[in-house]
C-alpha cells in the first residue's frame, strides 16, 4: 500500500487537476508532499519501532495512514489533498520500516528468506502496480467518483490490515530507558529535504537558484548529522542512526547495490512512461501493463531464490544484476535501430525482473543475515530511505537525460534518447553487480555486531 501510493496518483494528474481547479504547484504538491514526508520520516519511524515495539508502531501508523487516505478521497479542494498526503506519507513512514524489523527479530534461516522473498515482491510491485491500478481505477469512473477510488480503495484494505496486525503480529516490549534522538532527526530531516524537494520540484522548474542552493547544502547538513550522533554516541546516548553499521563493508556495498538498482528501476518507470504515452501515443494503462512482465517476473525470482542450492543462493544477486543489465543492453541495441513496444519490449522486461528478483532479494537477505537483531531498525530505516533517495536521484537524472534529448519524446529522436538511457541502465545494473559481489565477499566484523539495543 505504501509503495503503490507513490507512484498511483501519476496517472491520475490530470483528472484531479481538472476536478479540484488546481495550479501546476498544486498538482506538483499533491505528488511530492507524500514522497517527501515519506522519504525524510522513514529512519525516524524506524527508530520509534526500535523504542516503542515494532507491531504498536506499525497500528498507530497504518491508522494514520489509512485515515488519511479516506480525507484524500473525499477532499474538496487542492490545500485539503495536499495536507492530507503529508500525513498520509506520515503514516506509511510509521508502518513499512516495522515489515523488515519485524522480519530480523522473527523469522531465522529459511523462515527469514521465505519472509523476505514476499517483502521484495511487495516493495518492487507495488510500484508498477501503482501505474496499472491507477490506470483501471481512473479509466473506470465508478459511480462517477473519477480519481477518488485511487485513495479510497486504501480505507478497506487499512481496516483489513488493522484487523489482521491486531491479531497476528507477536507484541513485544520496545528498548527501555531510552529516548528518541531529537537532534539527529532535525538534522536528518534537513539533509534529505535539501536534496529531495530540489530533486522532487527542481526538474520541471528548470533547476531555479533554490534548488541548486538546496543540492548544494546537502553535503553540509549531512556533515552536522554525523557530528550530532557521533557526539551523542561518545557521551553514551542512543543516536538516531548507528553510524557503526554503515562501516560494515557488507552494508556498505549491499547499500550501493541497493541505490544502483533503485536509480535504474525508477528511471525506467519514468521515462518508459513518457516514451510509450507521449512518443507513442499509448494509454496510462497501457504503459503499466507492458510492465506486467516485470512484476510476475520477479515473483517468480524472489520464490526462486529461496530454492537455491547455498553456494549459488549466495551468488544470487550479483548474478541478477548481470542478467539485468543483459536485458537493458538488448533493449539499447534494439531500440538504436527501431522504436522499443509490444510482446518485444514485455518479454525483455520479464527477463529484466527476473534479474530483479534475484538482485533485490538476494542483497536484502545477505545483509539481514550479517547484522544482529539490535542493528534491525538501522538496516530497516535505511533500505527504506535508500530507495527513495536514490529513487528520485534516478526520476531525476535519467529523466532530464531523456527530456534533454528528446523535448519531443516521439519519432527517432525519442527513440535515440530511449537508447542512451537504456545504456546508462546496463552501466548502473553492472555497478550493482560489482557493489553486490564486494559485499558477499566481506568479512564479518564480530566486534561489530550489536547486542540488542534494550539488553545494551
Amino acid at each position: 500500500m505504501t509503495t503503490i501510493d507513490n507512484t498511483i496518483v501519476n496517472v491520475a494528474v490530470p483528472e484531479i487537476r481538472t476536478d479540484l481547479h488546481a495550479s501546476g504547484g498544486d498538482i506538483q504538491l499533491v505528488v511530492a508532499s507524500y514522497f517527501i514526508t515519506y522519504a525524510v520520516l522513514l529512519i525516524t519511524g524506524a527508530r520509534l519501532g526500535d523504542l516503542l515495539g515494532y507491531r504498536r508502531l506499525f497500528l498507530v501508523g497504518l491508522a494514520i495512514f489509512t485515515l488519511a487516505s479516506l480525507v484524500c478521497g473525499l477532499a474538496p479542494d487542492a490545500p485539503l489533498l495536499i495536507a492530507a498526503r503529508a500525513v498520509q506519507g506520515t503514516g506509511a513512514a510509521m508502518l513499512a520500516p516495522q515489515v523488515l524489523s519485524g522480519i530480523q527479530l522473527e523469522f531465522d534461516g529459511e523462515a527469514k528468506a521465505r519472509a523476505i522473498g514476499y517483502y521484495s515482491v511487495a516493495i518492487a510491485g507495488g510500484a508498477i502496480a501503482g501505474q496499472v491500478l491507477g490506470g483501471a481505477l481512473v479509466g473506470a469512473d465508478l459511480f462517477g467518483t473519477g480519481w477518488r477510488p485511487i485513495f479510497l480503495v486504501n480505507v478497506p484494505l487499512g481496516l483489513a490490515g488493522l484487523m489482521a496486525a491486531y491479531r497476528y503480529l507477536p507484541s513485544r516490549a520496545g528498548a527501555s530507558g531510552q529516548r528518541l534522538d531529537i537532534g539527529g532527526v532535525g538534522t536528518l530531516s534537513l539533509a534529505i529535504l535539501l536534496l529531495l524537494v530540489p530533486l522532487t520540484l527542481g526538474r520541471d522548474a528548470g533547476w531555479p537558484p533554490w534548488a541548486i542552493v538546496g543540492l548544494t547544502l546537502t553535503g553540509p547538513a549531512v556533515w552536522l548529522f554525523v557530528h550530532v550522533e557521533r557526539r551523542l554516541d561518545a557521551r553514551g546516548g542512543y543516536p538516531l542512526l548507528d553510524l557503526q553499521v554503515l562501516r560494515r563493508p557488507v552494508i556498505a556495498f549491499g547499500l550501493v547495490a541497493q541505490s544502483a538498482l533503485t536509480v535504474t528501476a525508477s528511471g525506467l518507470l519514468f521515462v518508459l512512461a513518457i516514451y510509450l504515452q507521449d512518443g507513442l501515443g499509448r494509454s496510462p494503462l497501457y504503459s503499466g501493463l507492458v510492465l506486467a512482465p516485470w512484476i510476475v517476473a520477479f515473483g517468480v525470482a524472489s520464490r526462486l531464490h529461496r530454492s537455491l542450492p547455498p553456494w549459488l543462493r549466495r551468488l544470487a544477486s550479483p548474478l541478477g544484476f548481470i542478467v539485468l543489465a543483459a536485458a537493458f543492453l538488448v533493449l539499447a541495441t534494439s531500440s538504436f535501430v527501431r522504436p522499443l513496444d509490444g510482446p518485444f519490449l514485455a518479454g525483455a522486461l520479464g527477463v529484466g525482473g527476473i534479474g530483479t528478483g534475484l538482485g533485490f532479494t538476494g542483497i536484502v537477505d545477505h545483509m539481514t543475515r550479517r547484522v544482529g537483531s539490535g542493528d534491525a531498525a538501522d538496516l530497516s530505516g535505511m533500505i527504506g530511505t535508500n530507495s527513495e533517495i536514490f529513487g528520485a536521484v534516478g526520476v531525476a537524472t535519467f529523466g532530464s537525460l531523456f527530456l534533454t534529448l528528446a523535448p519531443n519524446p516521439g519519432g527517432e529522436r525519442g527513440q535515440f534518447a530511449l537508447a542512451v538511457v537504456l545504456v546508462g541502465f546496463t552501466m548502473a545494473a553492472l555497478a550493482a553487480a560489482a557493489s553486490a559481489y564486494r559485499s558477499i565477499s566481506a568479512q564479518v566484523e564480530p566486534q561489530l555486531v550489536s547486542p540488542e539495543r534494550g539488553d545494551e
